[in-house]
């Protein structure tokens, strides 16, 4: 492998990355949370048990799922309910589950446990300590689990074209963490190397959440068929994942993040930019990538949805691995800076979902090069909620015009630019978008507009003198406060605006969520309406007792029979 400095090119810049419907078009690839994971635990050799299985005839019980690492040990622990089909929902108002989880840190006594049940299984209604990571739950998906309990206790595999066609037997509908009913805060935890990448506790409980559901349903036909049952095959069991059915909560976090975002998206794109670097092709990059896409192209023919804007997406998409497999069966990739030239080809040939994927496609030939930013992508700056008062108004207001230059174009007043408005609904307690001018919601509005709000500082700061520090102008007009934090943070961190209006007539919700989901490395995004969205998490990952170096990383793309 070959780069030359004088020939780097440049990141890409925000106002091409940082447009939603691009943001909406990415996918997973080696920076993803899940992969992190799953590579540390086979590259440190984690061990795993589990030491309890304590589950009833009837599907009760509790389950203890130990990861032990270099320096510590971390256990999942998980209580398995009989829950009546009419209480099952996944909205976050439920208050019964199928089954209940915490990530606890350590190995938990029995004393802890007894704790836990009195706690876990109520979710808001109960309360944990610092020695969990994180709580969640999970429904079971009604249609596949009952097929596979039954074909299973009869001494028969499942149908596989059932088991791809949903691709779960349970989705979770919350993973919380970082201080939530309790649980411990990240600070708390940010420097242990295994945690230091983000959301690496939640990943771990899906990813231990996965083994305990392949179990139970083992369970379950054994109790069902007794001596006539069998386990669930390896190879079928492995094309499961876990679901999940994700809602407008995410879109919240990714703008109330914004040194968090910027993080992330830096971290790609300096991945892709080190690629792009590279002078020359070796024959064992080209061989990899050719495999990977074709790998991908066969996850891409597995995903199914009805939402007419992602059948649209899937359908250009397809069009677009047809494309750039066409362009590949020539001389692609033997010219210099082959990764460079395929990214510039790309943007006038691929639609924006077909670029994204083959951005993160070219990463995967360079181990080496990209996985280290992995360590970049968290924030631990802790004291980014002060703002420098001392900062004189012609730095702020330059700042957010770099930023926000885009916005300042714009009519606000027209119905068009601030059609929608966030707010949290009091029936559901979850984050919601509504039509401003149709809904009575505008005095719940909560802050997630903040091109909006940055435009109005701006123009609250015209008549404040050059020299004047913007904590005198903040003393008249502590409204303004986010948005002069926000403008700060951007000196130092290019990606953490989002380049488009999210109160627009046009917005559509589910980008957000889609960029968020695609770096936890999830698949098979299958939007529901433009408000939520379902997912396959671990599909194809190998369980603990099989993961190792050689199947840890590229799991995410199913092998591809000749």
């Amino acid at each position: 492998m070959k780069t030359s400095p004088q020939t780097v090119p440049p990141l890409r810049p925000p106002s091409q990355v940082m447009r939603l419907s691009r943001l909406g078009s990415m996918h997973q690839c080696r920076l993803s949370f899940m992969r992190v994971l799953t590579r540390r635990m086979a590259a440190e050799g984690w061990a795993f048990s589990r030491p309890v299985f304590d589950i009833d005839d009837k599907g009760v019980g509790h389950a203890v799922y130990v990861a032990t690492g270099p320096e510590r040990a971390y256990s999942l622990v998980a209580f398995a309910h009989d829950l009546p089909p009419g209480q099952r929902s996944d909205r976050v108002i439920a208050t019964a589950w199928d089954a209940t989880f915490t990530l606890f840190d350590g190995i938990p006594t029995q004393a802890d446990i007894d704790r836990l049940s009195q706690n876990i299984p109520l979710q808001e209604a109960g309360r944990v300590n610092e020695k969990s990571l994180s709580v969640s739950r999970a429904n079971r998906s009604v249609r596949l689990w009952e097929h596979v309990v039954d074909t299973l206790s009869q001494g028969r595999q499942p149908d596989p074209g059932m088991i791809d066609a949903v691709g779960y037997l349970m989705r979770t509908t919350a993973v919380y963490g970082s201080g939530k009913l309790g649980a411990s805060d990240y600070e708390a935890v940010s420097e242990r190397p295994e945690l230091r990448v983000p959301f690496q506790a939640e990943m771990l409980s899906v990813y231990l959440t996965r083994t305990f559901v392949r179990d139970l349903v083992n369970h379950m036909a054994r109790a069902r068929g007794g001596n006539m049952a069998v386990d669930m095959a390896p190879e079928i069991a492995r094309r499961l994942g876990i679901g999940n059915s994700t809602g407008l909560g995410l879109g919240p976090f990714i703008i109330n993040h914004p040194r968090l975002f910027n993080n992330w998206i830096m971290a790609r794109e300096t991945a892709i930019q080190r690629v792009r670097a590279i002078e020359t092709a070796t024959a064992r990059q080209i061989a990899d990538f050719n495999d990977i896409l074709h790998r991908s192209r066969a996850l891409v023919e597995t995903w199914r949805s009805q939402h007419p804007v992602q059948v649209a997406r899937l359908a250009r998409l397809r069009a677009d691995l047809d494309v750039l497999q066409a362009h590949l069966a020539g001389d692609g990739l033997s010219a210099a800076f082959p990764w460079d030239h395929l990214i510039r080809w790309s943007e006038p040939a691929l639609s924006q979902e077909g670029q994204e994927l083959l951005a993160s496609l070219i990463l995967e030939p360079h181990a080496a090069l990209v996985d280290d930013l992995a360590q970049s992508m968290a924030d631990t700056d802790f004291d980014v909620t002060f703002i420098d008062g001392a900062m004189p108004v012609s730095r702020v207001r330059a700042l957010i015009e770099a930023r926000f230059g885009w916005a300042l174009a714009l009519d606000w007043s027209a119905r068009e630019n601030c059609a929608r408005a966030w707010y949290v609904s009091e029936a559901k307690l979850e984050p919601r978008v509504g039509e401003r001018f149709e809904e009575p919601i505008a005095p719940y509005e909560t802050p997630l507009a903040p091109a909006r709000d940055a435009v109005a500082a701006h123009v609250a700061l015209r008549d404040w003198a050059d020299g004047k520090p913007v904590a005198a102008f903040l003393l008249r007009h502590p409204e303004h406060r986010q948005s002069i934090r926000r403008a700060q943070i951007s000196a130092t961190a290019p990606y953490c605006e989002i380049q488009d209006n999210t109160i627009a007539a046009d917005m559509f919700p589910v980008d957000l969520l889609r960029v968020k989901l695609a770096f936890f490395g999830a698949t098979h995004f299958d939007p529901r309406s433009d408000r939520w969205v379902r997912i396959c998490m671990f599909g194809n990952a190998p369980y603990p007792e099989d993961l190792a170096p050689e199947n840890a990383d590229f799991w995410v793309y199913p092998e591809v029979r000749p």
